[in-house]
């Protein structure tokens, strides 16, 4: 059905304050994309039930205590972090210690953020608002993961461009919500007048016996005592539909002017407000006095993402050889030739190329496994043109 929620819920004892949490878990196939932008950036999304189509999935994918704002990346290693021996003996205690006292100040960015997220009014701004509460509780991880911290600024970034591209994320969701219900007028429409149409359908049958030349005058005046309450009663049903029609109407102009409202009257969407703040963008930057960590827009949450993937790029530890360096190498190019630093695009290209195709070659049986190195070493070879392009233009 195209109503039907595209989420099931999954509970989870938050290891911070032990709060039980319902989360929200986006169905398989609630939604698809076509296409992927250069640096791995979803595009084309359609979620089968309209009413969600101003939701990024990137809302739901870090998790968050709705009691003390402990956010992880909601995936099943969180979900099952009771049956984490190292995590619960040798990190758990850590984490907990450093997570209260950072809520427990006066000026708390946990708080500040947490006290912010609004998924109903600002799903986009509440997805990178999220992925900002993990990315501090994972700096507050006594070996933190560079890896993990790059990956959640990029997301933060694809957000920060889904909203410069789009119109007010408040305005999208408005319109899921109207066209849900356009479609259900719609089908009420449709079933009033099937009633009318069923009425008339009697109404000929009622008709077609009692206008038959075939029956004879002394059936048929025994049948008008009959005749006369089959009219009574079609023209009752007759009454009812024109007042149902009339109703119809009322109801269609109220649809009309809850859309004026909605989505008519809107003013300036250049900078919508957030909260009680002018705008996100206002927000963030009151929120970066208490934190150096908060990007404000996609070009710093990129810049954010270079930082953390290169030192997990030369440190090896959480990058397999592969395809997974061979990834990392590309983002790092191509993240850095989209932030103006094509020196390091250029020196990252070179490298995703030269290790893609070594790989490759060596690999050269396995077309399943060279597959993705494939797609990345053709993409290096084209972005690094455009870096070039780009130098020589500017």
């Amino acid at each position: 059905m195209i109503s039907e929620s595209p989420f099931f819920l999954t509970k989870v004892e938050c290891p911070i304050c032990k709060t039980i949490n319902e989360f929200e878990t986006i169905k398989v196939g609630a939604y698809t994309e076509t296409d992927r932008d250069t640096d791995f950036c979803p595009t084309g999304r359609t979620w089968k039930n309209p009413r969600y189509q101003a939701y990024n999935p990137l809302l739901f994918f870090v998790a968050t205590c709705s009691n003390c704002f402990y956010t992880k990346e909601f995936n099943n290693s969180f979900k099952e972090w009771k049956s984490d021996a190292v995590f619960k003996t040798y990190r758990l205690k850590s984490i907990k210690e450093k997570h209260l006292e950072l809520l427990a100040k006066a000026d708390s960015v946990i708080k500040a953020i947490g006290a912010e997220l609004d998924p109903g009014r600002f799903p986009n701004e509440t997805a990178i608002l999220k992925i900002l509460l993990a990315i501090i509780d994972e700096t507050l991880v006594e070996k933190q993961t560079d890896l993990d911290l790059g990956r959640f600024y990029l997301r933060a970034g694809w957000l920060f461009r889904e909203m410069d591209k789009s119109e007010n994320p408040n305005l999208q969701v408005m319109r899921g919500y109207l066209g849900d219900i356009d479609r259900k007028f719609d089908d009420l429409k449709s079933s009033v007048q099937r009633i009318e149409s069923g009425i008339k359908g009697v109404e000929r049958a009622v008709a077609s016996q009692f206008e038959n030349d075939s029956i004879s005058v002394d059936i048929q005046s025994a049948l008008y005592p009959i005749k006369d309450k089959y009219n009574l009663e079609l023209a009752s049903f007759g009454e009812l539909m024109s007042l149902a029609d009339g109703k119809l109407e009322v109801l269609s102009q109220v649809i009309q002017e809850h859309k004026k409202l909605a989505i008519g009257s809107t003013g300036d969407d250049s900078q919508p407000g957030f909260h009680g703040y002018r705008s996100f963008y206002d927000f963030l930057n009151q929120l970066s006095e208490k934190w150096n960590g908060v990007p404000l827009n996609e070009r710093e949450a990129l810049d954010y993402a270079v930082k953390y993937y290169v030192k997990a790029f030369e440190d090896g530890r959480n990058i397999a050889k592969g395809n997974q360096q061979i990834q990392a190498s590309y983002l790092i190019a191509e993240l850095s030739r989209r932030i103006g630093d094509h020196q390091r695009a250029k020196e990252y290209f070179n490298t995703t190329i030269r290790t893609g195709q070594e790989f490759i070659y060596k690999h050269k049986g396995d077309q399943s496994r060279t597959a993705l190195a494939r797609k990345i070493l053709e993409l290096a070879i084209e972005q690094g043109r455009s870096n070039l392009a780009e130098v020589k233009a500017g």
